[in-house]
């Protein structure tokens, strides 16, 4: 429940108290008004590519699967212990992602099949950087496609563009100031900077304040200063006790606690990003056990208590999922899956169109499969990332966005 809120007028940065912390914010000023609540994205990157047949499996290629895949495949029927979750739409959900069913049941979770890059590259690394900058077929864009985003949303604040991860994400690249935070606890913030990329602690913020360099924190104001001074490992468990959410103790869980926690602290946030690795299920992948079963229950959890612990914001929040490419349709030698094209994401939010399964994935026989292996991509990234930014932030122009694109957006928000 809040209890006070105070504005910090130089620079428009406002900031909320929750319950009785943090303490830091008993030192601000009361100033006047706000500028609204802004709307925010958080994406979340699944990095080393997730299996979207065993995520999202078809219930009406049961068949087909098992023949394909006969260590990997999953059964919805009653019969077999109905493992997978029958989303009444042709299309199952991998029991592991079950946090994430009431989410799909009130209609504010959707699923996107067959989603990815236009581009071939069954490269992890050059994958992701295709991804990342909006670029499929071209190397060495400088920018990422949400740093782009980032520079034509309003900004009133140096949070308004933030990764919970150590090194900046290749989608905040850019000329549009965005930080790094490995852990708000340390506060140890890394900035991207026109052609070089710096670790700056909270001494070098204030020299960066002092300066004005970039104008990043021009006119911010000093008093955030002692917010970031006396934010500390006790106040950031504090919160997590107080909001009573179940995060997980991973990386993700909490990279999205402290998203949440910048949320509702109303620093600014416009575009929040996180990360969840292990996707790679190259060996012992797994069905109900396992690797992917692991990294599944993870994911639905973090989200799932991100989005209880965000109440109150949910009109203001769009969750996006996304990761490089999918995997073979067939399974490997090692019970596991290679690298392959289509895979599927998740969007989440109360503007989402959800309880349905867009996207496409044809009949699982070698000739509609890509070079024979894979799911074919249906749906093109930019269809859904265009869009999700363009509805959020209002945007119109989706050519300066991604460069190069004469597509069209996947209807998907109301």
């Amino acid at each position: 429940m809040w209890n006070r809120r105070i504005f910090l007028r130089a620079g428009g940065l406002a900031l909320f108290s929750v319950g009785v912390g943090p303490r830091f914010l008993d030192r601000l000023a009361l100033a006047a008004d706000s500028t609204g609540r802004p709307k925010t994205l958080v994406s979340i990157f699944q990095r080393g590519a997730m299996d979207a047949l065993m995520a999202v499996p078809p219930l009406d290629q049961e068949a087909e699967l098992g023949k394909l895949r006969p260590r990997l495949a999953m059964s919805a029927a009653r019969s077999t212990g109905g493992h997978v979750i029958d989303l009444n739409q042709r299309f199952g959900l991998h029991p592991a992602f079950a946090p994430l069913l009431p989410l799909w049941t009130d209609g504010r979770l959707a699923v996107v099949h067959g989603v990815g890059s236009p581009n071939p590259t069954r490269s992890h690394f050059d994958a992701q950087d295709y991804m990342e900058t909006g670029t499929p077929f071209r190397k060495g864009t400088p920018s990422g496609w949400l740093n782009r985003v980032a520079s034509r949303v309003a900004a009133t604040s140096p949070f308004s563009a933030v990764s919970i991860t150590p090194e900046l994400p290749r989608s905040l690249y850019g000329d549009s100031p965005a930080l790094a935070v490995a852990d708000l606890a340390d506060l140890e913030l890394r900035l991207r900077e026109p052609r070089k990329l710096v670790t700056r602690t909270r001494e070098h913020l204030e020299v960066l304040y002092e300066e004005g360099t970039e104008g990043l924190l021009e006119n911010r104001g000093g008093a955030m200063f002692d917010a970031l001074r006396l934010i500390s490992r006790q106040e950031i468990d504090a919160y997590r006790s107080e909001r009573g959410a179940a995060y997980p103790s991973s990386k993700l869980g909490q990279s999205l606690l402290q998203i949440a926690y910048l949320i509702k602290a109303g620093v600014g946030l416009r575009i929040a990003c996180a990360e969840s690795e292990g996707w790679d299920t190259h060996v012992s992948q797994g069905t109900l056990h396992g690797p992917f079963a692991r990294q599944a229950s993870d994911l639905a959890r973090s989200i799932a208590a991100f989005w209880n612990d965000i109440e109150a914001f949910h009109d203001d929040v769009v969750v996006l999922t996304m990761t490089e490419f999918g995997r073979t349709v067939k399974e490997n030698g090692s019970g596991g899956t290679d690298h392959g094209h289509g895979s599927c994401l998740f969007a989440l939010g109360n503007q989402v169109d959800g309880g349905q399964v867009y996207g496409k994935v044809p009949v699982l026989e070698r000739e509609n499969l890509f070079e024979g292996r894979d799911l074919p991509v249906s749906t093109d990234f930019r269809a859904v990332f265009s869009e999700v930014t363009g509805r959020l932030f209002d945007l119109a122009r989706d050519e300066t966005i991604f460069p190069g694109w004469d597509g069209s957006r996947l209807p998907l928000l109301w």
